[in-house]
């Protein structure tokens, strides 16, 4: 079996362990009670105008301008809300086409065309016998602001046999809270700061053993601490700097580069704890490569599908390519499918398997504990968010105009990020291991290299250190001399 370079898990008493998770717990609660106290995340501005339409139609031409916008803002959106008077509404649903004629407005008030076109892009009006009335219909949505107002004509057409029943039409701009901006940046800066701390702390700590001494959980947090570093975007000042898709689209990158390298992690550890020696790249890398690799290709696939598409057509909505996205949605939802049963699978084995290796178990039963607390910290956070639609269609554009408050961002980049430092501090080595490593390299304690398990202490050597053998031909040998003398 590997000899590891030791682990400070080894040397926690079971108070240190329950320490760690309050710790760990505090600082999450923390964050989010900062959240909650933060400012709203989504700012909204709400035009009535189905008695401003041009020759009193309820359908268009519908002309309006946005609020005025600054870097700050990060994205809007346009939405609309139709409401139809609520004694003949029934559940029925109504395709229409939708118009767009968008127009930029320069600081020195001068008046560009965004496209010489006019957008045409089809919707679909849902409206249900409930005081809900009608769902909110996305218009358009715009990743980054080049200018700082737009204008906008509207028409709606196909809803002329509704005309009579529609009460009223309500359009409303939705854009990033300028505070929540600043309070965003100043978080991604903290975390920034204290992953690159973390990261130097555990590099210095394992700089005396040799790469191939080290666990693997070791080597792997030595990828993903600076995967987290990327995951909070050092970079993602530059998209108040910079009026373009690039910053938005790595952020997007590094997200999911991140959370891939941790659902890989997962897999490779409840593996490789229990695979000691070679683990070849074919049999024990590939298979978790691929499942992930199609988690990451699917994730990253649908993100740069949405952005292309927006930059041509800030009009365009993932649902009217329904048949492409719903092979994507299919797809991604068969491989992460498969990732679970799977990891249930190595779980599950690792523990029937190491139940009866003290340090081993150890190791197993840490990071299964820690990880179930984060996941089931995450789903709640979901459920909280999205309500029993967490499993629809709430994601790519629409996603972010769910947002409600700062402790819904804060919450989840809080979570990884102390869950990863908690790693770190339990994966890096004790002070006394370099002592420790001598002890076990020298032969007088060659019991210690029986296994990667009994490491530092707590082997048979320090409860019974005369019964070995070695250690009584010794003490033997001084008493004779003793003797003689």
């Amino acid at each position: 079996m590997d000899m590891l370079a030791p682990m400070r898990l080894y040397t926690l008493s079971k108070r240190h362990f329950v320490l760690v998770f309050v710790f760990f717990l505090t600082c999450f609660g923390l964050t989010v009670f900062i959240g909650i106290a933060g400012p709203r995340i989504i700012e909204e501005t709400k035009y009535s105008v189905a008695t401003n339409a041009a020759n009193g139609s309820k359908t268009g031409a519908f002309y309006f301008h946005s609020p005025p916008l600054s870097t700050y803002n990060q994205q809007l959106w346009l939405t609309c809300v139709i409401q139809v008077a609520q004694s003949k509404v029934a559940d029925f649903i109504q395709s229409f086409e939708i118009n767009v004629e968008l127009k930029g407005v320069m600081q020195d008030a001068s008046v560009m065309h965004i496209r010489d076109e006019v957008h045409q892009r089809k919707r679909t009006l849902h409206c249900e016998a409930t005081p809900k009335g009608c769902d909110e219909i996305i218009v358009m949505h715009l990743g980054y602001l080049n200018y700082t107002q737009y204008q906008v004509n509207v028409v709606l057409k196909g809803l002329e046999n509704l005309t009579d029943e529609i009460r009223e039409v309500t359009f409303v701009w939705k854009r990033y809270n300028p505070s929540f901006s600043q309070v965003e940046i100043w978080f991604r800066f903290v975390f920034v700061v204290l992953t690159f701390i973390v990261t130097c702390m555990f590099a210095h700590s394992l700089r005396k053993f040799s790469m191939r001494d080290w666990g693997i959980e070791q080597k792997w947090m030595s990828i993903l601490l600076p995967l987290l570093l990327l995951y909070n975007d050092p970079f993602f000042p530059l998209s108040f700097l910079v009026n373009s898709w690039f910053p938005g689209t790595l952020d997007a990158f590094f997200q999911a580069l991140f959370l891939c390298a941790l659902l890989l992690f997962w897999l490779c550890v409840y593996h490789g704890i229990r695979v000691q020696g070679e683990r070849k790249c074919l049999t024990f890398y590939l298979p978790k490569l691929l499942i992930v690799g199609l988690i990451w290709l699917s994730a990253v696939t649908l993100g740069i599908w949405q952005t292309v598409n927006e930059l041509q057509d800030p009009t365009y909505y993932y649902k009217v390519d329904i048949d492409n996205f719903q092979g994507m949605k299919i797809l991604l939802l068969l491989v992460v499918v498969l990732y679970v049963l799977y990891l249930v699978f190595l779980v599950v084995r690792a523990c029937s398997e190491l139940k009866h290796m003290p340090y081993s178990d150890l190791r197993l039963k840490f990071l299964t504990a820690l990880t179930f607390v984060v996941l089931i910290i995450s789903m709640a956070i979901l459920y909280l968010r999205f309500g029993a639609k967490a499993l629809q269609d709430n994601f790519v554009a629409e996603l972010s105009t769910h947002y409600q408050n700062s402790a819904e961002f804060l919450s989840f980049y809080g979570l990884l990020n102390f869950y990863m430092y908690t790693l770190a501090f339990v994966y890096s080595p004790s002070k006394n291991a370099m002592y420790d490593s001598q002890l076990k390299d020298n032969p007088a304690f060659s019991m210690l290299n029986d296994s990667d398990d009994e490491v530092i202490y707590g082997s048979d050597y320090e409860e019974m250190p005369l019964q070995n053998g070695r250690a009584i031909k010794t003490t033997s040998k001084y008493q004779d001399e003793s003797d003689s003398d």
